[in-house]
């Protein structure tokens, strides 16, 4: 999901460069919901990667992959396109199916990397602009589960790798010292049971017990409620790009991924980087943190 989100400011790029275009984004069905909530991308096809003959879609004047693996060069190899463009990093012999556009020296994050690819097809852009939008009528189904609150903190505990997790008690520390902040902290993750497990050992530390919306919302409803917070902490996690996507004070915790190249797009002086483990980050420094994104 997260590299979904660090896409998005492609579309909006070319979308800008060429306005009269139609863009089509091939998606795993998954993440389509998060393409769907950035009106630059026009159509949204869902594809779940194989050895398969992809989709037949219309020819094109421009296709691109952007995350260079099998998966995503396949379809493009079969797509009938004038121009075919490629993230530099093609492995697993992406460079059969596009042209390797290298990022500029100064292109350290990946977002800006991805523009590289954009800006190589003729579009002209110095930021990039996610235009991820939360979806009508999200944000109403999901007061009921809040409480009435409105000062939100959303916490993610979970992340696809245990390396990419800080401690339970560090998260609980976190979440005590919200509630003292006067705002309600909110724990997210997905249907996975060790997000559901490592939520469970957050709350079993709290002395007053957050929200609990682990496994409860879809990602249009969790783009909308990231929207209506005030902060979000987590780690090199989906979530933490969707905050930065829509410009909410996002905390990054970073250990073994470099916050330089995947943290929360311009949102780096907002990280925590302990390479020895993340478990070596204190809860002070991020309470600290989360403090001044409050005020």
């Amino acid at each position: 999901m997260g590299d979904t989100v660090c896409c998005l400011p492609v579309a909006t790029a070319l979308k800008q460069a060429f306005p009269e275009s139609h863009i089509t984004w091939l998606v795993d069905p998954r993440f389509q919901a998060v393409v769907e909530c950035c009106p630059s991308v026009d159509e949204t096809v869902p594809y779940r990667p194989s050895f398969g003959i992809p989709p037949k879609l219309e020819p094109f004047e421009l296709a691109f992959d952007l995350q260079g693996l099998f998966k995503s060069a396949w379809p493009v190899l079969w797509v009938k396109a004038t121009e075919k463009f490629g993230y530099h990093w093609q492995r697993e012999g992406a460079a059969l199916a596009s042209r390797r556009v290298l990022p500029d020296p100064t292109s350290v994050h990946i977002v800006d990397q991805y523009l590289d690819v954009a800006r190589a097809a003729g579009a002209t852009v110095d930021r990039a602009e996610f235009n991820l939008t939360p979806a009508p009528g999200e944000a109403d189904k999901l007061r009921p589960k809040l409480g009435g609150a409105e000062r939100l903190v959303v916490l993610n505990p979970g992340a696809g790798w245990i390396t990419k997790r800080w401690p339970p008690e560090s998260f609980a520390a976190l979440a005590d010292a919200v509630t003292g902040m006067g705002a309600t902290p909110v724990l997210i993750g997905g249907n996975a049971a060790a997000d559901s497990a490592a939520a469970e050992e957050v709350i079993s530390r709290c002395s007053s017990k957050p929200v609990n919306l682990v496994g409860q919302t879809s990602i249009t409803g969790l783009i909308a409620l990231i929207a209506m917070a005030k902060a979000h902490v987590g780690g090199d996690t989906g979530s933490s790009h969707i905050a930065a996507a829509l410009g909410i004070p996002a905390i990054g915790l970073y250990g073994i991924t470099n916050p330089a190249r995947s943290c929360p797009y311009g949102q780096i002086e907002r990280c925590h980087y302990e390479p020895a483990g993340l478990a070596k980050i204190a809860p002070a420094v991020v309470i600290e943190t989360v403090a001044e994104a409050l005020a």
